[in-house]
Protein backbone atom coordinates (compact mmCIF):
# COMPACT_ATOMS: atom_id res chain seq x y z
CA UNK A 1 0.00 0.00 0.00
CA UNK A 2 1.45 3.29 -0.88
CA UNK A 3 2.20 6.11 1.22
CA UNK A 4 -0.60 9.01 2.24
CA UNK A 5 -0.44 12.14 2.65
CA UNK A 6 -3.26 14.22 4.66
CA UNK A 7 -3.60 18.04 3.19
CA UNK A 8 -5.28 20.09 5.73
CA UNK A 9 -6.48 23.51 5.25
CA UNK A 10 -7.43 26.45 8.18
CA UNK A 11 -9.84 29.41 8.31
CA UNK A 12 -11.20 31.35 5.45
CA UNK A 13 -9.26 29.00 3.01
CA UNK A 14 -12.03 27.87 1.19
CA UNK A 15 -12.55 31.62 0.12
CA UNK A 16 -9.40 31.31 -1.74
CA UNK A 17 -9.51 33.03 -5.10
CA UNK A 18 -12.17 35.71 -3.86
CA UNK A 19 -10.22 36.63 -0.59
CA UNK A 20 -7.43 39.23 -0.71
CA UNK A 21 -6.64 38.05 -4.41
CA UNK A 22 -3.17 40.53 -3.91
CA UNK A 23 -1.99 38.24 -1.40
CA UNK A 24 -3.37 34.67 -1.99
CA UNK A 25 -3.73 34.64 -5.84
CA UNK A 26 -6.71 34.07 -7.85
CA UNK A 27 -7.06 30.24 -7.72
CA UNK A 28 -9.19 28.45 -5.89
CA UNK A 29 -9.03 26.02 -2.19
CA UNK A 30 -9.74 23.25 -5.31
CA UNK A 31 -7.53 24.42 -7.94
CA UNK A 32 -4.66 24.15 -4.98
CA UNK A 33 -6.28 20.65 -4.04
CA UNK A 34 -6.18 19.59 -7.74
CA UNK A 35 -2.25 20.92 -8.22
CA UNK A 36 -1.50 18.61 -4.77
CA UNK A 37 -3.12 15.31 -5.84
CA UNK A 38 -1.56 15.56 -9.41
CA UNK A 39 1.99 16.26 -7.64
CA UNK A 40 0.70 13.11 -5.03
CA UNK A 41 0.45 11.24 -8.11
CA UNK A 42 3.56 11.61 -9.63
CA UNK A 43 5.16 10.28 -6.64
CA UNK A 44 2.77 7.29 -5.97
CA UNK A 45 1.26 8.96 -3.33
CA UNK A 46 -2.50 8.85 -2.04
CA UNK A 47 -3.64 12.57 -0.93
CA UNK A 48 -6.93 13.19 1.38
CA UNK A 49 -7.81 16.98 1.58
CA UNK A 50 -9.76 18.74 4.53
CA UNK A 51 -10.72 22.03 5.01
CA UNK A 52 -12.06 23.51 8.40
CA UNK A 53 -12.85 27.03 9.60
CA UNK A 54 -13.21 25.16 12.95
CA UNK A 55 -9.98 24.73 14.82
CA UNK A 56 -11.32 21.79 16.46
CA UNK A 57 -12.47 19.96 13.28
CA UNK A 58 -8.38 20.63 11.98
CA UNK A 59 -7.37 19.13 15.74
CA UNK A 60 -9.95 16.02 15.29
CA UNK A 61 -8.60 15.66 11.52
CA UNK A 62 -5.14 15.17 13.23
CA UNK A 63 -5.63 13.18 15.42
CA UNK A 64 -7.59 10.71 12.77
CA UNK A 65 -4.26 10.82 10.82
CA UNK A 66 -2.71 8.71 13.38
CA UNK A 67 -1.69 5.23 11.87
CA UNK A 68 -3.75 6.32 9.15
CA UNK A 69 -1.36 8.82 6.89
CA UNK A 70 2.39 9.10 6.83
CA UNK A 71 2.49 12.76 6.46
CA UNK A 72 0.45 15.96 6.69
CA UNK A 73 0.80 19.50 4.94
CA UNK A 74 -1.19 22.04 6.68
CA UNK A 75 -1.50 25.48 6.02
CA UNK A 76 -3.69 26.10 9.21
CA UNK A 77 -4.16 30.03 8.26
CA UNK A 78 -4.35 32.48 11.14
CA UNK A 79 -4.42 29.64 13.66
CA UNK A 80 -0.81 28.96 12.63
CA UNK A 81 0.17 31.90 14.72
CA UNK A 82 -2.25 31.10 17.43
CA UNK A 83 -3.46 27.84 18.00
CA UNK A 84 -1.34 25.92 20.74
CA UNK A 85 -3.83 23.14 20.32
CA UNK A 86 -2.92 22.41 16.74
CA UNK A 87 0.44 22.56 17.69
CA UNK A 88 0.24 20.24 20.37
CA UNK A 89 -1.90 17.76 17.87
CA UNK A 90 0.61 17.77 15.55
CA UNK A 91 3.05 16.50 18.31
CA UNK A 92 1.42 13.83 18.44
CA UNK A 93 1.42 13.08 14.92
CA UNK A 94 4.23 10.21 14.12
CA UNK A 95 4.58 10.96 10.55
CA UNK A 96 5.92 14.13 8.75
CA UNK A 97 4.44 17.40 8.66
CA UNK A 98 5.43 20.22 6.38
CA UNK A 99 3.91 23.90 7.12
CA UNK A 100 2.19 25.45 4.16
CA UNK A 101 1.28 29.24 3.46
CA UNK A 102 1.13 30.87 -0.16
CA UNK A 103 2.18 34.29 0.97
CA UNK A 104 5.50 34.80 3.03
CA UNK A 105 4.32 35.25 7.16
CA UNK A 106 7.70 37.17 7.48
CA UNK A 107 6.76 39.88 4.85
CA UNK A 108 3.43 40.32 6.58
CA UNK A 109 2.06 42.27 9.79
CA UNK A 110 4.36 41.15 12.85
CA UNK A 111 1.37 39.05 14.31
CA UNK A 112 2.11 36.49 11.72
CA UNK A 113 5.76 36.42 11.90
CA UNK A 114 5.77 33.20 14.40
CA UNK A 115 4.18 30.30 13.84
CA UNK A 116 3.23 27.75 16.67
CA UNK A 117 3.70 25.44 13.94
CA UNK A 118 6.86 25.37 12.82
CA UNK A 119 8.74 23.66 16.08
CA UNK A 120 6.36 20.41 15.47
CA UNK A 121 6.54 20.80 11.47
CA UNK A 122 10.16 19.21 9.93
CA UNK A 123 9.72 21.88 7.25
CA UNK A 124 7.94 25.08 5.67
CA UNK A 125 7.14 25.98 1.91
CA UNK A 126 5.86 29.76 2.21
CA UNK A 127 5.64 32.71 -0.27
CA UNK A 128 5.36 30.55 -3.45
CA UNK A 129 1.94 31.06 -3.49
CA UNK A 130 0.15 28.20 -5.67
CA UNK A 131 3.41 26.52 -6.40
CA UNK A 132 3.56 25.93 -2.82
CA UNK A 133 1.12 22.94 -2.75
CA UNK A 134 3.37 20.87 -5.30
CA UNK A 135 6.28 22.33 -3.10
CA UNK A 136 5.01 20.92 0.05
CA UNK A 137 3.35 17.52 -1.49
CA UNK A 138 7.31 17.00 -3.22
CA UNK A 139 9.08 18.26 0.30
CA UNK A 140 6.50 14.92 1.81
CA UNK A 141 7.60 12.64 -0.65
CA UNK A 142 11.13 13.44 -0.04
CA UNK A 143 10.92 12.92 3.94
CA UNK A 144 8.88 9.91 3.43
CA UNK A 145 11.56 8.35 1.06
CA UNK A 146 14.45 9.54 3.09
CA UNK A 147 12.76 8.46 6.19
CA UNK A 148 12.56 4.93 4.97
CA UNK A 149 16.72 4.18 5.08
Amino acid sequence: MSATILLLSGPNLNLLGEREPDIYGTESLADHVATALAEAGRHGLGLEAFQSNYEGELIEAIHAARGNHDAIIINAGAFSHTSWAIHDALAAFEGKVVELHLSNPAAREPFRHTSVIAPVADGAIVGFGGLGYALAVDAAARLLTSSKH
